[in-house]
């Protein structure tokens, strides 16, 4: 590479962090607590994946993602999941327009899925053939319709919610389409401090004027650089070795895993676990990220790419836990 191309890379890199630390400023004025969830999010834009966002109702879901389109300065979209929502309600549909003098006379609507940051919201309460329509935008940054493909307009990331409660009537997400998020996030109650500044902005005057961080072109410009982000051979085989250790059919995965885990993860687990470190590398102003990257993100990479078997809940036994164990240690 380059001299002059190394330079302008390092230079990107302390500007993403700077700029950065400037957007968590920002979004702070409106959200209480949740850093943790907030720089995943990040990460996860920034790395071109989506999340799944599992917390019950009144933690704010919606606000956060709805402020951090505000920061980033693109185009928001909420899609509320229901029974009776039809694919079309997502990617668009085609009208006849009488009144067209071009000679076409049907012309295309683009749905809401036609954003820069979509929620969608409950994805769990629509049936699979609506959820698959919103499931191929994510993998292929595209629509098609009456055999039209039209491109979706970059950055594109999706934000899906569901509620850990409320599981009667639902759709749950197969396997296959669950493998699809980065991240599977999962929101915890606010602490009692936390919890009195969110009443003391929220139910007064309080009106926060959140400003605009980052532009369409930068977070475009952020996401190359990601992807430019050298990562050590020794860390990159690391990770792989505890990927391949996750599936029980491994000939070298350590006896709890056989006992209590019917399914590991797949190549995009350690895809992800790599994007992810070098994002939560440079957002810290580092140029090459570390084991201790590895495992700060392995939580939310590996927690729903592990099936659990009937063993696992007989001995009461969690994912989390098997993942700890995975790593060797403590993993915070």
């Amino acid at each position: 590479m380059p001299v002059s191309n190394i330079q302008t890379d390092t230079e990107l890199v302390q500007k993403l962090n700077e700029k950065y630390k400037i957007l968590r400023s920002e979004i702070a004025k409106v959200i209480v607590g949740q850093d943790k969830i907030i720089e995943q999010i990040i990460i996860s834009i920034l790395s071109k994946g989506h999340c799944l966002l599992i917390g019950v109702p009144g933690l704010a879901k919606t606000l956060i993602v709805k402020t951090i389109s505000d920061v980033l300065g693109v185009k928001f979209s909420r899609i509320q999941f229901t029974p009776d929502l039809m694919p079309s309600d997502i990617t668009g549909t085609e009208i006849f327009d009488n009144a067209d003098n071009s000679g076409e006379k049907f012309k295309f609507i683009k749905g809401p899925v036609f954003a820069n940051i979509i929620l969608a919201d409950e994805i769990n309460r629509t049936p699979p053939k609506t959820q698959s329509a919103l499931l191929e935008s994510m993998q292929e940054h595209k629509v098609t319709a009456a055999g039209i493909t039209y491109t979706l307009e970059e950055p594109f990331f999706v934000l899906a919610t569901q509620n850990p409660i409320e599981q009667e009537g639902t759709y749950p997400l197969p396997e296959a389409q669950l493998d699809r998020f980065m991240f599977n996030l999962w929101l915890d109650y606010p602490s009692n401090s936390e919890e009195e500044e969110i009443i003391k902005k929220t139910t007064g005057m309080y009106m926060p004027d959140v400003k605009i961080i980052f532009s369409k072109e930068e977070i475009i410009e952020f996401q190359e650089l990601i992807r430019k982000v050298p990562v050590a051979d020794e860390i990159i085989k690391y990770t792989v070795d505890i990927v391949s250790k996750s599936r029980p059919a491994n000939q070298n995965s350590p006896k709890f895993i056989k006992d209590y885990i019917s399914w590991g993860a797949g190549p995009r687990a350690s895809q992800y676990l790599i994007l992810g470190a070098k994002a939560l590398s440079a957002l810290e102003g580092r140029f090459s990220p570390n084991i201790d990257d590895i495992k700060k993100i392995s939580k939310s990479v590996l927690r729903h790419r592990l099936i659990l078997n009937f063993n696992a809940e007989a001995d009461n036994v969690n994912i989390l836990e098997i993942i700890e164990n995975l790593f060797g240690d403590k993993v915070k």
